[in-house]
């Protein structure tokens, strides 16, 4: 490993443990949790179903047995239960969902069933066992039974497990405020006429994007563009620091005479925690704090800001909220061809995921340039190829990471 480079892991123990502190709660209601991440248990309040409902349309009887003719003497649809006794001899139409009569002991579909008489009179057809085709109180949830936990991120069913439980409100975390620059000169709005040496600003677009895909919220208030002068990008700097819970940058932390991020942070009394990573992409991420303010100096490429907002900045607001850490599809896979490896940098190579032979299988996504954006496109995951000398082999097995979409 190069000198003053850190393993990945190392980095990432740095980043979790100087974040190592949980944000406020709000309450929202249930309808606009979506995205949110739980911040305190959803127990259901009675059993679901609270009642035996019917698996099928068809009748509600008390004899199952086959070639009895019974008579029809009303009918339970959903919202509308059957009043009445249910004797033998007797059968109630019934809809899915419906609430079955609570002498009935099994439903049997109207496919199996001759009817007649203008559906007065029915004739059996097949003999069905005691509770066949009922849906039992409680065989969803448990009135008191933790239905959704603390950390998890709500998706839609979650949230209709939640409505379910009897839940109209969540608490849930709140979700840290985001700054997001780039920087360079060069940088232009997404879809302005461009000059010579320009080019248009996607890390901060793709950026804002992963921090509302993992629970942030972009804040909105700043701007976008670092200019390469350094008393500007100081002030910018101040600004944002001064409103976020976390700051990233991408570009400027490098070496270069127009680098000015990390001179600027440190006059603004932020930390320096790690500068160089043994990551390919990725090899010039800085992470710093000022108090409980997280800032991400990433690569200015494309692919090198997204890959280490992955792998570092992702677990950071995963702390921020208190939630479960993302996995990837699957903890590992084997490669489907050679990778060349780098003697000094574990690679994280984007790869799609697929299943040969009952196995699962990562191939590359084409070129994997730190500039050359398309190898994001179509990627499953990350798969980590460890340092070394030479190839790693097709079938070997290797870790992955999730690549947040």
């Amino acid at each position: 490993m190069s000198r003053g480079l850190l393993p990945i892991d190392d980095a990432r123990a740095i980043v979790t443990r100087i974040a190592g502190r949980r944000l406020g709660t709000e309450t929202v209601r249930i309808d606009d949790a979506l995205g949110r991440v739980l911040a305190a248990d959803v127990v259901a309040d009675d059993d679901v179903p609270r009642f035996s409902s019917s698996a099928m349309d068809g009748y509600a009887v008390v004899d199952p047995g086959a070639g009895a003719e019974l008579a029809v003497v009303g009918e339970s649809r959903a919202g509308h239960p059957y009043r009445g006794a249910l004797g033998p001899g007797q059968a109630v139409r019934i809809s899915t969902g419906a609430q079955v009569p609570d002498d009935a002991r099994a439903v049997i579909r109207q496919e199996d069933v001759h009817v007649q008489a203008h559906d007065t009179t029915i004739q059996t057809q097949v003999e069905l066992t005691p509770g066949e085709n009922l849906r039992l109180p409680g065989e969803d949830m448990r009135g008191g039974e933790v239905v959704l936990t603390s950390g998890m991120r709500l998706r839609a069913p979650e949230l209709g497990a939640g409505v379910a439980a009897g839940a109209g409100e969540l608490t849930v975390a709140r979700r840290p405020v985001v700054s997001v620059l780039a920087t360079g000169d060069e940088l232009r709005a997404p879809g302005e006429p461009l000059g010579p040496g320009q080019i248009h600003n996607s890390n901060a677009l793709v950026l804002r994007a992963l921090v509302t895909r993992c629970g942030g919220e972009p804040d909105r208030g700043q701007t976008d563009v670092l200019p390469d002068d350094p008393r500007a990008t100081e002030q910018a700097l101040g600004e944002v620091l001064g409103r976020s819970d976390v700051v990233i940058v991408s570009g400027g932390v490098s070496v270069g005479p127009h680098d000015h991020v990390k001179p600027a942070l440190a006059s603004l009394g932020v930390t320096e925690h790690f500068w160089g990573v043994a990551l390919q992409p990725g090899k010039p991420t800085w992470f710093g704090a000022r108090q409980d303010t997280l800032v991400f100096g990433l690569p200015g490429n494309p692919v090198s800001a997204a890959v280490t907002f992955s792998l570092f900045a992702r677990p950071a607001l995963d702390v921020l909220l208190g939630a479960i850490p993302e996995r990837p599809p699957l903890p590992e896979a084997e490669l489907a061809q050679d990778v060349a490896r780098n003697p000094v940098r574990a690679q994280a190579i984007r790869v799609r995921l697929e299943m040969r032979g009952g196995r699962p299988v990562v191939s590359p996504t084409g070129a994997q340039g730190s500039h050359l954006f398309t190898s994001l496109l179509r990627a499953d995951c990350l798969a980590m190829i460890p340092q070394g000398e030479g190839r790693l082999a097709a079938g070997t097995t290797v870790k992955l990471e999730p690549l947040p979409a």
